[in-house]
């Protein structure tokens, strides 16, 4: 998001200018560590405007995982080497394959040359850098190690990349049988059920006797081929549409809509709740949501945030409204001077071992070795259960195509078959 910043600067001299960044607190966080005193922050109008909100409309530019895995690698391993921050981000910029890779690039280098901080450079780029990205990037520039930070990085880009990868893959096959199913059911309906009744009252007679699974697909399909059910409209072309046209245009527009709203606060929540309520979904939803908080939570441990702060970057990391909700009431558990393990041991979705290791790493001081254990853990569990998922979803896939196809079939062919008979007698 692009905000708009008055400040005044030690000397008392005001200055204005223009940030991105994604929230107005990020805004301030970056003046107080330029050593500017701010006097008005607020989100640019112009930007506001064509941002839309939620049911913006338009593609983002995006970077793919990849891409930054790579690059955080390649930073890491220059930096070891001891090339000059500055140089770093402007080779790299010159060797990135992704157009907007580079633009960022150019933009974190020209930061970074005027004296910002790295990390928060890349706060300005959100849809690039995650918090939990940033936050790593801060506490390796404030210990002094940020090319091990950038190593860590690295491997933790990776491993959510594999998840995202594997867990796309096993969704590609059943979308794409499912969409391919829905086609050719109100193709069939549309197109071929009509001609087949036509044939069915020319066997029997205007008075045959159908199986009611049959009528119920010829009324079906007669409802379908229908002009439209609107009635008169002043635009003849949508009176000439056929219902089943006219549904479809309107699912489209419900289901457009309905994504944008659950791009919302509230709408995240109540998708995320629904899907922890779904059997198999909530298990591998929650396995995913554990690997990531203990590899996450592991990671900025290891770099020295905080432990509350920790708490608040890797609840936003999760993916999962609810689950980040019960790491806030957590967080003020331990503020309140209670050990983590204790709100986590009463969780309704960690199981009881995380609380038990998490005791272990707060009783031996090692909270971020047992945490990573955890991840490694829970990221195998994920991937033998997508594993088999996706072995098991292409039968299922099958059964249920074939017995859409068997239901069709017998809905058309039996009456073919008993009329066929009652003529030959």
């Amino acid at each position: 998001m692009q905000f708009s910043y008055k400040a005044v600067t030690k000397e008392g001299r005001t200055i204005s200018g223009t940030t991105e960044a994604a929230s107005r607190s990020a805004v301030l966080q970056l003046l107080h560590k330029q050593d500017l005193k701010p006097v008005l922050v607020e989100a640019d109008k112009h930007h506001r405007k064509s941002d839309g909100g939620p049911f913006k409309f338009g593609r983002k530019k995006k970077v793919k995982l990849v891409d930054l895995v790579i690059f955080t690698r390649q930073l890491s391993t220059m930096i070891s080497a001891g090339v000059p921050l500055a140089r770093s981000l402007a080779s790299l910029q010159s060797d990135a394959g992704n157009p907007y890779m580079r633009e960022v690039l150019a933009g974190v280098a020209k930061e970074v040359e005027g004296g910002v901080a790295l990390g928060d450079a890349f706060a300005k780029y959100p849809n690039v850098f995650s918090e939990v990205y940033v936050n790593m990037v801060r506490a390796g520039e404030e210990g002094g190690i940020l090319d091990d930070i950038l190593q860590r990085l690295a491997k933790q880009v990776e491993q959510d990349a594999s998840i995202r990868k594997k867990i796309k893959s096993a969704m590609m096959y059943p979308i794409v049988i499912l969409g391919v199913t829905v086609i050719a059911f109100f193709g069939i309906m549309l197109f071929i059920v009509p001609k087949l009744g036509g044939i069915l009252l020319s066997l029997g007679g205007p008075n045959a006797k159908l199986p009611v699974y049959t009528q119920v697909l010829l009324n079906f399909s007669n409802f379908c081929a229908k002009p439209t059910i609107l009635g008169h409209l002043p635009i003849p072309i949508i009176n000439k549409l056929p219902n089943l046209i006219l549904l479809l245009i309107l699912g489209v527009v419900a289901t457009i809509f309905l994504m944008r709203y659950v791009r919302t606060e509230p709408g995240k929540y109540k998708l995320h709740a629904l899907l922890l309520r779904i059997p198999v979904v909530k298990i591998v939803i929650l396995k995913v949501a554990i690997a990531r908080f203990s590899r996450t939570f592991a990671s900025l441990m290891g770099s020295g945030v905080s432990v509350l702060d920790a708490l608040e970057v890797t609840g936003a990391a999760l993916g999962n409204k609810v689950i980040e909700k019960e790491l806030k009431e957590a967080a003020e558990d331990v503020k309140n001077g209670k050990p983590l393990s204790e709100p986590i041991s009463h969780s309704k979705h960690f199981p009881p071992i995380v609380a038990q290791m998490l005791m272990v790493g707060e009783e031996t001081g090692q909270i971020d070795t047992v945490l990573t254990k955890i991840a490694d853990f829970y990221e195998e569990e994920v991937s033998v259960l997508i594993d088999g998922l996706a072995a098991i979803i292409e039968p299922i896939m099958i059964i249920f195509l074939g017995a859409g196809v068997g239901l069709i079939a017998a809905s058309v062919m039996g009456p073919i078959a008993n009329l066929s008979k009652n003529i030959g007698q």
